[in-house]
């Protein structure tokens, strides 16, 4: 037993240091990723939204395929497409070549994901939202900016939220799978050690644990946002 604990341990001795980096990295991705994500989940919904059937029918376009294809696929078709797109076009610009590095591309890949999955959440708020609010407030004379900022987004983040955080906890998920593209995320580091060491399931234990670990925190955080989302909801 004491020999498996000091194989975790600090220092030239163990892997903790390593591991540790891969958590660093797991946690940067995933949070790297949440506002891009995000941000394109809610334009891709009001493009949804939109009268402009180009634009509607662009966004439907974009959800459906990266809602459809799988996310190991979606990663590397960005890695090695995006690196071949880059070298095209500094060939082309008789430029010095650019790598794509496997954080960039890992964050673009989940971000295409989680803003396809995010979109359908903000859908669905939006519709949750009853017509009349917006009809009172061009009433009063908004503007749909105005609108959308003081009366319908308020109310959206609050009804999107429990969604949102299942695509969240997805996307946490997701992280592991950058660890195929050569990124020293927790995966990659547990395997490392898993296959120096041949104690595949103490590494994979310890990762299990600390992505569970990450799950729990998200999960409290998420609930503190959600209690301060609802704190002007009448009490029933």
């Amino acid at each position: 037993m004491d020999d498996l604990l000091s194989l975790l341990a600090f220092g030239d001795t163990g892997w903790g240091d390593e591991i540790a980096r891969g958590v660093l990295v797991t946690a940067s991705l995933a949070l790297a990723t949440l506002p891009f994500g995000l941000t394109a989940g809610l334009l891709l919904a009001l493009a949804k939204r939109s009268n402009d059937w180009a634009l509607n029918l662009s966004a439907n376009i974009y959800t459906t395929i990266f809602r459809g294809l799988p996310e190991l696929l979606t990663l590397f078709l960005v890695f090695y497409g995006g690196q071949a797109l880059i070298n095209a076009m500094t060939g082309a610009a008789g430029l010095p070549d650019l790598s794509l590095s496997a954080f960039v591309a890992g964050m673009l890949a989940l971000g295409f994901v989680f803003s396809a999955f995010s979109s359908e959440v903000f859908l669905s708020a939006f519709r949750a939202i009853p017509e009349g609010q917006e009809e009172a407030g061009r009433a009063l004379g908004l503007s749909r900016s105005r609108i959308l900022w003081l009366i319908t987004f308020p109310q959206l983040i609050r009804i999107a939220l429990p969604g949102l955080t299942n695509v969240w906890l997805n996307l946490l998920k997701d992280t592991a799978l950058v660890s195929v593209i050569g990124l020293a995320d927790i995966m990659r580091q547990a395997g490392v050690a898993a296959r120096v060491t041949r104690e595949p399931f103490l590494f994979y234990t310890v990762a299990c644990a600390l992505f569970l670990v990450m799950t729990f925190a998200s999960v409290a955080v998420i609930s503190r946002v959600e209690r301060w989302s609802k704190r002007g909801e009448v009490s029933r």
